[in-house]
This record gives C-alpha cells, structure tokens and sequence, in this order.
C-alpha cells in the first residue's frame, strides 16, 4: 500500500496537447453541438409543454426523456469547455464528484425512461381496448418520478460511496471524471464499492434492457398476428424508441469496456470519442428520432417554424 491521502483535486490526463488555432476550433465545434443539443432538445420540450394535444403518456415520458438529455450533456460539455481552454487540466474534488452524480444519474435515468416508454407503447399497441385505464395521469406522474428518483437515490448511494476513500493518486486517463477510476485510485479495500457498484449496473441498465426486449418481444407478436394497421402503428411509434435504446446501449457498452479492459490498442482520439458518445449522440440524436418521425411533434414544430418566418418577414 504506497502513501494514501484525500487529494483536493484531479487531473484528467485524457486531453490531447492542442495549442493555438486548433484548441479553439476545438472549443467552438464543442461549443456547438452543446447549443444544439440544449436548443434541440429545449424547443421540443416547449412544443411538448404548451400544446395540450401533446399531452398523452408518450408524448409526456418523451418530455422526460429530453429534459435527461438537456441534464446529461450539462453533466459534460460545461466542464468539457473549461478544460479544453485550459493550460493545466485539474478539477476540483468536489466538483468531480458533482460530475460523477450527473453522468451517472443521466445514463441511469435514460435507460429508466426508455423502458418505461417500453412499457407504454407494449400496453398501447398489445392491450389498446384498456390502454386508458391502464395508463391514467396518475400512473404516468408516478412512473415519470420513479425514473427520476429510483437512479437519483442509486447514484447518490454510489458517489457517496467514494467520500470515504483515501487514494494513492489523482491522475485520471479521461476527459471527465467517472466511478471506476476514483474507485481505482483507492488505496484502501474497495469491496463496498465493487459489490454496490455491481448491484446498480443490474439495477439501472441490465433490469430495464431485460424489460425493453421483453415488451419488445410481446410487441413483434402482436404485430405479426395482427392487422395490417397494427404494425403500421408498431412501426411508427417503436422504431425511434428502438433506435434510441440500441445507440446508448452501443455508448454505455463501450464506456464500460473502455474502464474494464487495456484500450490502449485503440488511439487514443477514438477512445476519447467513444468515451463521451453516450453523452453528445444520444442527446442529439434523440430529438431528431423523435421530432421528425413522429408525425405529432413535427408538424406542430413545422407550424411553430412557418409562424417564425412570417413574423420576421
């Protein structure tokens, strides 16, 4: 056991040296998929919000979803901005931390959407005679705070986790910070750690991608037992969904071999990209899955844009 101490702060040694004209571009193209993905996502949250035609279960755990994506990518790009500037890559204890709560509750609060969404569209199209009694206004507010609070008080349990924790080191190999590195950089026995940590990657993403295939399954049953209309119906509503569960199951799988495994066949700008896909993709992805192919939201925003222009005209 080398000399153990609570280090104020950490230094992210991920960050590639750029000087000059090139750190900036760097910074503006960040800068501006962080735009994009706050007002992609805000706007479809007002168009949601506003309109009362948009106010059924899915459209309501849909304004879930992108609220978690404006969070989740807030959780990153703040500090991500500050960093890339920066000379000397530290970031406070606390604020790593901070940052560790965020990604953690982001991700897990994603796949908790994604499978309640499951289970909405698996009652929608798989029992559509008791769908409205099945899914009342108080079963979605419920189901909307459990995937709010259920990965809020899991990761909470887990950063706090890491308070205790004297470490041998502060050098982190990323460009932000994350569990299993401070849990790494321990010096004394991290057991607690490794066992809790296994029950919150069952409970917040192994339990809910077992739940969306399995309504996934009840649904494809249906669909190929079922009238023409049916599928149409399935095909329209669950190929965004799907889509959107592959594409973070795909980042948060390569997030979690990156911190099990050696990449360091992989180069470096990959691993750094792969690292934070979850975080920037599936933000901007989402609102694009769902504002184009839902044919709801995309004709009120094609209104809202059609009022804009005629207004500035």
């Amino acid at each position: 056991m080398g000399n153990s101490s609570q280090f104020s702060y950490f230094t992210l040694s991920a960050y590639l040296g750029y000087s000059g004209l090139l750190k900036y571009l760097f910074f503006m193209i960040v800068m501006a998929l962080y735009i994009l993905i706050v007002c992609s996502n805000i706007m479809l949250i007002v168009v949601i919000c506003i309109n009362r035609s948009l106010h059924e279960p899915m459209y309501l755990f849909l304004c879930s979803l992108f609220v978690n994506e404006v969070f989740g990518s807030t959780g990153l790009f703040p500090l991500l901005l500050v960093q890339i500037l920066s000379e000397v890559h530290t970031v406070s204890a606390s604020l790593c931390l901070l940052q560790v709560f965020c990604i953690y509750t982001y991700a897990a609060g994603e796949f908790a959407t994604l499978s309640v969404m499951s289970y909405d569209r698996y009652l929608s199209i798989c029992h559509p005679l008791q769908y409205n009694t099945l899914m009342t206004h108080n079963k979605v507010a419920t189901l909307i705070a459990l995937a709010w609070l259920i990965p809020f008080i899991i990761v909470l349990i887990l950063t706090l986790l890491i308070l205790p924790l004297p470490q041998c080191g502060n050098i982190i190999d990323k460009v932000y910070c994350d569990n299993y590195s401070l849990v790494k950089l321990a010096c004394s026995d991290t057991t607690v750690n490794n066992v809790y940590g296994l029950i919150a990657m069952v409970s917040t993403i192994i339990c809910p991608v077992i739940l969306i295939f399995y309504t996934y399954i009840k649904i494809l049953k249906v669909c190929f037992s079922g009238s023409k209309q049916t599928r149409q119906k399935a095909v329209s509503t669950c190929t965004p969904h799907l889509a959107s569960m592959l594409n973070f199951c795909f980042g948060c799988s390569f997030e979690v071999f990156q911190s099990r495994f050696n990449m360091n066949n992989v180069h470096i700008t990959l691993r750094i990209f792969l690292s934070v896909y979850f975080l920037t993709c599936q933000p901007l992805l989402s609102p694009v899955l769902y504002g184009l192919n839902l044919s709801k939201i995309s004709r009120i925003c094609k209104r809202m844009v059609c009022r804009t222009q005629q207004v500035i005209q």
